[in-house]
C-alpha cells in the first residue's frame, strides 16, 4: 500500500441488523503520517512484537496497560468500546478480564489493523471488531458502560483528536467511565523532557501537543463531567486520565 492509497471497506452494523453502514475511507492525516507504522503491509510484521512495543514506551508498555485495565476492575463487567487496535498484548489482557456477561467492541478504520487483531485473538466469542473512524463513531449514545483510548490522542491532528474525545464520552452511559492512556509532558528533571522532542517532532508530529494542554482541554464545550482522576508516569511522560460521565 502507497503512502496516499485510499482503502474504502463497508463497516458493519453494530446493531447486526439491516443494511450496511456508508462506505468509510482512511483518513488523510493517517495515510499522510503514520502510513509506515499502521497501513503498510509490511507494518504489522515489523510492529507486532511485544519487545518492541515495550521498548518504543521504554519499558512500560505493561505497567501502562495494567494502569488502564485496573480502571475496570480484575474482573470487568458490561458493556466496553476499545477504541482502536493496539500493538502488544493490551486487548488479550483486557478480553481475559471481561466477566461471562461482558462483551466488548473493538474499532479501527484501517482493515489491516483489524485483521490483526483477529488473527491475534484466541477467541472472539464477546468480542466484536468493527470498522469504524474514532471521530464518528457508529453507536447509540450512552451505549457503553467504559471506553478506553490507549496511545491514540496522540496521533491525532487537534481537530480529530476533539472529534475523537466527544465520541468516546458521547457512547459512554452516564455513571460511566472513559480511560486515557497517552503521553504527557515530563518534569523538567527527567531527561526524556528533551530526549523524547526530536523523536517525537519527527516520527509523532501531532504528539507534543499531548505536552501543551491537557486532555479535559479538549472536551466538547458545555460538558461538564462527573469527575476527572489524573495520574502520571516514568517522571511525568505518560498520563492516564479517567473522565467519569
Amino acid at each position: 500500500m502507497s503512502p496516499k492509497e485510499t482503502v474504502t471497506v463497508a463497516h458493519a452494523n453494530p446493531s447486526g441488523a439491516g443494511a450496511p453502514l456508508q462506505p468509510i475511507a482512511i483518513p488523510k492525516y493517517l495515510q499522510d503520517t503514520y502510513w509506515w507504522a499502521y497501513l503498510h503491509p509490511n507494518a504489522v510484521r515489523v510492529f507486532e512484537r511485544q519487545w518492541l512495543v515495550n521498548l518504543i514506551l521504554w519499558g512500560n508498555f505493561s505497567r501502562l496497560r495494567d494502569a488502564a485495565l485496573q480502571e475496570m476492575g480484575e474482573v470487568i463487567d458490561g458493556k466496553v468500546l476499545q477504541v482502536a487496535c493496539v500493538y502488544g498484548d493490551f486487548t488479550e489482557h483486557l478480553v481475559n478480564r471481561l466477566s461471562p456477561a461482558a462483551s466488548l467492541d473493538v474499532i479501527d478504520v484501517a482493515p489491516i489493523q483489524i485483521k490483526n487483531l483477529h488473527e491475534k485473538l484466541k477467541t472472539t466469542r464477546q468480542v466484536a471488531v468493527l470498522r469504524q473512524d474514532s471521530t464518528d463513531m457508529q453507536f447509540e449514545d450512552a451505549s457503553h458502560d467504559t471506553v478506553v483510548v490507549f496511545f491514540l490522542l496522540h496521533e491525532q491532528p487537534a481537530d480529530a483528536r476533539r472529534k475523537t474525545i466527544a465520541e468516546a464520552l458521547r457512547v459512554t452511559r452516564p455513571g460511566g467511565k472513559v480511560i486515557f492512556v497517552d503521553y504527557h509532558k515530563p518534569v523538567s528533571a527527567s531527561p526524556f523532557r528533551y530526549l523524547m522532542v526530536p523523536i517525537l517532532s519527527t516520527l509523532e508530529p501531532f504528539a507534543l501537543d499531548m505536552w501543551r494542554g491537557e486532555i479535559v482541554d479538549w472536551l466538547p464545550e458545555g460538558l461538564t463531567p462527573a469527575g476527572v482522576e489524573k495520574e502520571t508516569y516514568f517522571g511525568g511522560l505518560y498520563q492516564k486520565v479517567v473522565i467519569t460521565r
